[in-house]
């Protein structure tokens, strides 16, 4: 399933093929026989199944409580004018949604080569186990994701989808465990949040290092740490009375923050193969944070080198100032995802083309689906050759160490 060599179209090819694109961002719309099929018998009850209310609309419920699906989570076939945020059932939805090799057709219409894929009932790092009132029982829940994603999921199509899986973030010991026991399976890239904190969580600059385990096995395991926006289960509010739209196109602050929190955590130090993607953040504000990261450094460091605080702010912690590199952290460690952000490719200089990975979001309502691969080439084609193929495909072979298959079909046939 997975290579420490990119296969397929070579790059030492005379012309590389640009046909196709890897989307490190997209969706599940997980089938309903998912857990009721991999725990034991005496658990389906209590395990996440779909339930019809007296009006005909399914739903998930799982530990009392009752999770229907957003519209806005499965436009894939519909136009904008019939986007709704209302619950929708999965009789509404197009096959692709929830059916792995449903889906590989609308992904060679779309010149998606290969897909990885984020939960949603779950949420992006697997909240809901974590919420539950038996989380013992939710560790048995996650594992059967797990085993299902790479299994059944994935395993529907070698080299079309690159297995992600989840891990108990209740527990360091337990998620160490998991990561364990899925890199042996061929996964390597979990979920993790781009802020625990308001998941009651402590954070990657905990001083008792509550991370340090999870982070230690990724790193010697190669693991990507990958964090979905919207992953701490919040939604920036400008005001309180601002509007939803205003608040969504002010999103990317999420990303920002995690990634300004990461180059600043000292994580990258203590664990140097250690890296990160930062799905759906976009990476346009990508220069400015930067460029302010080292400005803030350079003024910064010596007074918060000796321990001093600024009102509230916590010092920094496990981080060596004096030899933090913000821009080479950020080469090294760090890979910005994008779905349309011309200005991210406008500032391709400066950021460098080895850090950027291309998405789809299928089939959620930012997914530009079934014009995908149109949609990048038009934002990248007066690019070399060569750097066009490591934003459709060659960077996230590299990070996700993954072999995909080769082209089914010609795009868009």
């Amino acid at each position: 399933m997975t290579s420490t060599q990119p296969q397929g179209v070579s790059m030492s090819a005379s012309e590389p093929n640009l046909d196709w694109l890897i989307s490190v961002d997209d969706h599940i719309l997980e089938p309903a026989n998912l857990w009721v099929d991999r725990v034991p018998r005496a658990d389906r009850d209590r395990a996440p199944h779909i339930e019809v209310d007296d009006k005909g609309m399914d739903a998930w419920v799982y530990d009392g409580k009752r999770f229907p699906s957003s519209g806005l989570s499965a436009v894939a076939g519909k136009s904008k004018e019939e986007f709704s945020p209302k619950s929708l059932s999965y009789s509404e939805m197009r096959p692709g949604c929830y059916d792995a090799k449903a889906r590989l057709e609308d992904m060679d219409r779309a010149g998606i080569l290969a897909s990885l894929c984020f939960p949603t009932v779950t949420r992006f790092c697997g909240q809901l186990f974590m919420e539950a009132s038996d989380r013992e029982f939710g560790l048995v829940c996650l594992r059967a994701y797990n085993d299902w994603m790479i299994e059944e999921w994935c395993a529907a199509a070698p080299g079309r989808y690159i297995p992600l899986v989840l891990i108990p973030m209740w527990d360091p010991a337990l998620a160490v465990t998991e990561l364990e026991r899925c890199a042996g399976m061929g996964a390597t890239t979990f979920a993790f949040s781009e802020n625990p904190a308001p998941l009651g969580l402590p954070t990657i600059h905990d001083a008792g290092g509550y991370w340090d385990p999870v982070m230690a096995a990724a790193n010697d395991l190669e693991m990507v740490v990958s964090m979905h926006v919207g992953s701490s289960s919040t939604v920036p509010q400008i005001a309180p009375d601002a509007p939803f739209l205003a608040n969504l196109a002010w999103g990317a602050t999420r990303t920002s923050g995690a990634m300004l929190s990461w180059l600043f955590s000292g994580m990258f130090q203590r664990y140097p193969k250690l890296k990160i993607a930062l799905s759906e953040g976009e990476i346009g504000w990508m220069p400015y944070f930067l460029e302010r990261a080292e400005q803030v450094l350079d003024k910064q460091r010596h007074w918060v080198k000796k321990g001093m605080k600024f009102g509230e702010h916590e010092v920094s912690r496990n981080v060596d100032l004096d030899t933090l590199d913000v821009r080479a952290t950020f080469r090294d460690h760090i890979y910005g995802c994008f779905i349309e952000d011309a200005h991210g490719i406008a500032s391709i200089a400066e950021l460098g083309a080895d850090n950027i990975m291309c998405e789809t979001d299928y089939p959620h309502s930012d997914s530009t689906w079934p014009n995908c691969i149109t949609v990048v080439r038009e934002l990248i084609g007066h690019l070399p050759p060569r750097t066009q193929y490591k934003i459709l495909r060659g960077n996230a072979e590299r990070l996700y160490r993954f072999t995909p298959a080769e082209p089914p079909v010609l795009a868009g046939v």
